[in-house]
């Protein structure tokens, strides 16, 4: 079963109220003048969002992942960029340190990324490799107990804004006995020298969500920042963006939602040839649409989290988080042109909020695995030998 509890219901609210009053008011501004809130992210950390599924131990509420995910879907109704700085923030920045991460590594970076007042990020993608992230070609060298890692990644988000603390990147440490790269997950403290968060990006949408290009010249960490065991970095990041495909699937559901509220809403009261647009079938059947995306993108987000909260096998959660991520993210892409449709000329101006969802909803298609991707692991689930 994968409904929501009644605890879950209650949570939602509490999520919802938040992002009504400290996130909706500002949201467009933000975006606007392309600006990461840091105090509405802290503000996030006291209401415990980020550490909703980590251990009570590192100040955490030990909760699942059904309520992570119900948290993004609320924050993403309102505003993508905070969703996406919440999904990143747990599922790329303190799920590496926690499920892999030594004692001392967990006491050192966790306490102040469940608390939401600091935030870490996940470096693998690179100028050369995105998909293919067994072509990275960022390298790092043990020499005199510390790691020298020379490199650069791209696309990476909360890795440079004035409250990161660490970086975790993706490097080659060796060769395997087969001849391919053994890859290996190395922690980047910020400020070590030869480690630099570039300009942020100019990007098409999410402009109130930290992402930049890394560059790392000679940067010296020491031996003991390796996460995980050595060469297995490569699996290390496939288990973590399993997560992070639910989760980002939850930021979709939000879009659709929010696509779905705001078209009803105006289809009632926008007046045309005497009456609402909304008793226009050519109108009103594509809101329909949006009620099928969205009661459909809920139940492949939830049944993938409850399978995660229940212990599934690694093969059923894998394929139940490509589906939901990929008719999640390609149904929030066509929720967004319909909204914008039923909004008309209205909808191409920057005071109504589906402009904002519109440019964001594209890259829902591309991160944390494209389409395409999506589409080659469920056909591999069914047992096809697709390339």
């Amino acid at each position: 079963m994968f409904e929501l509890s009644e605890e879950h219901r209650e949570f939602r609210q509490s999520v919802r109220d938040f992002a009504e009053a400290e996130i909706a008011p500002s949201a467009a501004e933000w975006d606007r003048k392309h600006y990461f809130p840091v105090e509405v992210v802290q503000k996030m950390g006291k209401l415990g969002l980020f550490g909703l599924t980590a251990p009570e131990e590192f100040g955490g509420a030990g909760g699942d992942f059904t309520s992570l995910c119900v948290a993004i879907e609320e924050i993403s109704r309102v505003d993508q960029s905070m969703g996406i700085t919440l999904e990143a923030a747990v599922g790329l920045g303190i799920n590496p340190i926690l499920t892999y991460g030594t004692e001392e590594q967990k006491a050192t970076w966790l306490p102040d990324l469940v608390a939401g007042q600091k935030l870490a990020g996940f470096g693998l993608t690179e100028p050369e490799s995105g998909s293919d992230a067994g072509a990275t070609k960022t390298r790092a060298v043990l020499d005199g107990g510390e790691w020298v890692i020379d490199g650069s990644k791209q696309f990476i988000t909360n890795s440079g804004s004035s409250i990161t603390s660490c970086v975790t990147v993706t490097a080659r440490t060796g060769e395997r006995a087969d001849g391919k790269p053994e890859i290996s997950t190395i922690i980047v403290p910020s400020g070590t020298p030869g480690f630099v968060a570039e300009a942020a990006y100019d990007k098409l949408g999410w402009h109130a969500s930290d992402t930049h290009p890394l560059s790392l010249s000679g940067v010296r960490v020491p031996e003991a920042n390796l996460l995980g065991t050595r060469g297995k970095g490569f699996a290390q990041f496939l288990a973590t963006l399993d997560d992070g495909r639910v989760a980002i699937a939850a930021v979709a559901l939000g879009c659709i939602r929010a696509c779905l509220e705001l078209s009803v809403q105006y289809a009632g009261e926008r007046q045309t040839f005497g009456g609402p647009i909304g008793r226009k079938q050519g109108v009103a059947f594509q809101i329909a649409d949006l009620k099928v995306m969205a009661d459909a993108a809920e139940l492949l987000v939830y049944r993938a989290a409850a399978l995660k909260d229940a212990g599934a096998s690694i093969a059923a959660f894998k394929q139940a988080a490509s589906v939901a991520k990929l008719y999640a993210t390609e149904s929030a892409v066509s929720a967004t042109r319909i909204a914008t449709q039923v909004f008309g000329g209205y909808g191409f101006m920057e005071e109504y909020p589906v402009t904002r969802f519109y440019r964001d909803a594209k890259i829902l298609e591309i991160g944390e695995g494209t389409s395409e991707v999506q589409r080659i692991l469920i056909a591999r689930s069914l047992g096809l030998p697709v390339e």
